[in-house]
């Protein structure tokens, strides 16, 4: 039988509580158990098998990408079982996981109303100017009228549409082909190098780069490893290539006598400010404690950026389409009071 999808929040949940159950003093197999019997049936089979690994000596985070967990979570997991700091990394992890499926859902219903609207409004305007608007054109044209501005501005909509539309697919299409047989084969550093250059979503993606960069190396370091020590496991991480590629690089320019924070300057995925917060903490002694400070600013500042690109989506979706339907109601019905009129 097929396992079902674990959905963002269940993992999110499930790690949450595998956290809170950690600092409780369980055992992490124990920990599992226990979550066991409170899952839905079609879960524990999948559960057995996971304790089951585990007691053979598989890592959690190998557990978790055997459940098709996601790979930001899974990479908490993974970075926690080399620092040590299990019930402390599940637990933020899991809450960032919790904000991030709240925002999509957030997202899901904002656009869901506008985009139906949308749909039917695109239905109406079809059939206004396709069998209504020829109509009366012909009508004006045989009783020597002038069109008005809705109609014409109703008209030209339908004819620009079309081209729009081919646009838009020949657009989407060669999006397709680029990141097909150019962009994916690209290293994982000039993919979010490129991926950071876009005009909207450029900002969101550094953001994230760099909260998620922070949060992990703030939790080496305050385990005790050095900079080179959690550059290595990094490095050794291998759910995420972009992470791995990066420990790399920096590693070998570590070893050119380049200085961390001079580094990460030149990423373009990363803050611009984190160069400073990186001195800082050299300075102060206290490196870990500030990346991980560090990262919960970019937490907060990425909610704050998508949050205020939420509540600019519906309006302006909302405005398109009133203008639409409020052309269309004046297209049909200024003719009718002209026909009034005339009679």
């Amino acid at each position: 039988m097929r396992t079902r999808k674990w959905t963002l929040d269940e993992q999110a949940g499930f790690l949450k509580r595998t956290g809170e159950l950690l600092q409780r003093g369980y055992p992490l197999s124990e920990a599992i158990e226990s979550l066991a019997y409170h899952l839905p049936d079609y879960r524990k089979a999948a559960i057995s098998d996971s304790l089951n690994d585990l007691k053979e000596g598989h890592p959690f985070y190998r557990v978790l990408t055997n459940l098709k967990f996601n790979p930001t979570l899974i990479g908490y997991v993974y970075f926690a079982e080399q620092h040590g700091g299990l019930a402390e990394a599940f637990i933020d992890g899991s809450a960032i996981m919790e904000r991030r499926s709240k925002e999509i859902s957030s997202l899901r219903k904002i656009l869901y109303y506008p985009l139906f609207l949308m749909s039917a409004t695109s239905i109406l305007f079809f059939f206004v100017q396709h069998t209504l608007l020829p109509r009366f054109t012909s009508l004006f044209s045989s009783m020597d009228l002038d069109t008005n501005f809705f109609t014409e501005a109703v008209m030209l909509a339908g004819t620009l549409f079309p081209i729009f539309a081919v646009l838009f697919l020949a657009l989407a299409a060669a999006s397709l082909l680029y990141y097909s047989f150019r962009f994916r084969h690209l290293p994982q550093l000039d993919q979010k190098r490129r991926l950071a250059m876009l005009p909207a979503a450029g900002p969101l993606i550094r953001l994230f780069y760099t909260q998620y960069f922070t949060a992990q190396l703030g939790y080496l370091l305050g385990g005790g490893l050095s900079v080179s020590e959690a550059l290595l496991l990094f490095q050794r991480n291998p759910q995420q290539p972009f992470y791995s590629e990066l420990g790399e690089s920096l590693k070998i320019r570590l070893r050119t006598g380049e200085k961390l924070d001079d580094i990460l300057s030149g990423f373009a995925f990363f803050q611009e400010d984190l160069c400073q917060i990186i001195r800082h903490g050299e300075r102060n002694g206290k490196l870990g404690q500030e990346l991980r400070f560090y990262s919960i600013h970019c937490m907060e500042a990425f909610e704050q950026k998508v949050t205020a690109g939420l509540k600019i989506v519906q309006p302006v979706l909302f405005s398109l389409i009133g203008a639409l339907v409020i052309s269309m109601y004046l297209a049909v019905m200024l003719p009718m009071f002209h026909l009034l009129n005339g009679l």
